[in-house]
């Protein structure tokens, strides 16, 4: 029996996990236990109480999807985001080291959010990061704890939506059936990322290191194939909901936030889809699927 540990589980990618481990869509060649946590049934913040959950249950994998993203209340609630971001991670890792479970594998998930933006290429895993905000200094310390474990893979994601939870693609949806317009940066630029298809790309990795012992530790990057600006993705949002509101580009001076977004943060892709074999969906098809849910649900 092969047993994997999610926490976060109610998050966007962890319920995505969920979905696809209860609807059975990846087929594995041995028994699989999944068990899904989120911080009512597993308090990772709390060393003591993990390490103890460690040493009464045995995993073969760990998949860390909790996460504090709020990027602009970061900035005010800094002790939080790190709290969850980096301690949590650090916990984690701890608690499979104690138990001396040498042969766990565990997989981190983090963002674009710890380069600068200040790219005109696709990140690769190697590229200087750069944070400029307390989430994405928050993130990287994650991934340093993450990484201080041998048998770990850090998976970097951008513009993560799914139909589950609050996120870009249903807050446009639905904006688009209230408004008559919308006023959406296009100097912005990057790649959406279906939490449905990163979910089933950690299920391959897992099935893969289950089936031909095939788990490379390391960084990853992941999101769906393409590039747009967030008016593209918007207006393509509201093409599909067939919707008469009028989608506007302006530029990111004219819409301020607290903290400054990337202006670029496009991820290469090359090393995941080279370890472990994917075939990526394009943003554009993505979408589609995410509407193919959202109006059967």
């Amino acid at each position: 029996m092969i047993n994997v540990l999610v926490t976060g589980a109610n998050g966007q990618l962890g319920s995505e996990l969920k979905h696809i481990h209860n609807k059975g869509i990846v087929k594995f060649d041995r028994s699989v236990n999944f068990v899904f946590t989120d911080i009512d049934t597993l308090d990772i913040s709390n060393p003591i109480f993990l390490k103890k959950f460690f040493q009464d249950h045995s995993f073969d994998f760990v998949i860390n999807c909790a996460a504090y993203t709020n990027v602009d209340l970061a900035e005010t609630e800094k002790e939080k985001a790190y709290n969850v971001n980096a301690t949590c991670v650090k916990n984690i890792v701890e608690a499979i080291k104690e138990r001396n479970l040498s042969l766990t594998k565990f997989i981190h998930i983090s963002t674009d959010y710890v380069f600068d933006g200040k790219s005109h290429i696709p990140y690769t895993e190697e590229m200087q990061t750069n944070p400029k905000s307390v989430y994405g200094k928050s993130k990287l310390e994650g991934e340093i704890f993450a990484l201080q474990y041998k048998n770990s893979m850090v998976i970097r994601t951008s513009w993560l939506y799914s139909s589950y939870g609050k996120n870009f693609a249903k807050t446009i949806h639905k904006l688009c059936n209230e408004r008559e317009s919308l006023n959406v940066v296009f100097d912005q630029i990057g790649t959406p990322t279906y939490a449905y298809d990163l979910a089933y790309a950690i299920f391959q990795i897992v099935k893969q290191s289950v089936s031909e012992n095939r788990f490379i530790s390391g960084i990853y990057h992941f999101s769906n194939e393409g590039v747009c600006s967030w008016y593209d993705f918007a207006k393509l949002i509201a093409n599909k909901a067939k919707s008469n509101c009028v989608v506007n580009p302006i530029e990111s001076k004219d819409y301020p936030t607290p903290v400054a977004r990337p202006f670029y943060s496009v991820l290469n892709k090359n090393k995941i889809k080279s370890n472990y074999k994917l075939v990526i969906p394009f943003w554009q098809d993505s979408l589609d699927e995410y509407f193919n849910i959202t109006d059967n649900k």
